[in-house]
């Protein structure tokens, strides 16, 4: 009984972090990771963080419309 219970949760955790687009999953971690260790340079992370989400979501863009061309 538990231990489905316990397996229902992380299936949620895993559909609700993870979803259909693992990507933006990792780019979140790589992001999170990147603040963290930017936090004392407060330059570097204003320039660096915005660049890399914006090209996660510039690729996320293309990659989604490469699939529909095919």
């Amino acid at each position: 009984m538990i231990r489905r219970g316990l397996r229902s949760f992380g299936r949620f955790w895993w559909d609700f972090l993870v979803g259909d687009t693992p990507e933006f999953f990792l780019v979140t971690l790589v992001v999170v990771a990147l603040a963290f260790l930017l936090r004392s340079e407060r330059a570097w992370g204003v320039v660096v963080l915005p660049v890399v989400v914006l090209g996660a979501l510039v690729l996320s863009t293309w990659r989604v419309r490469q699939k529909k061309k095919s």
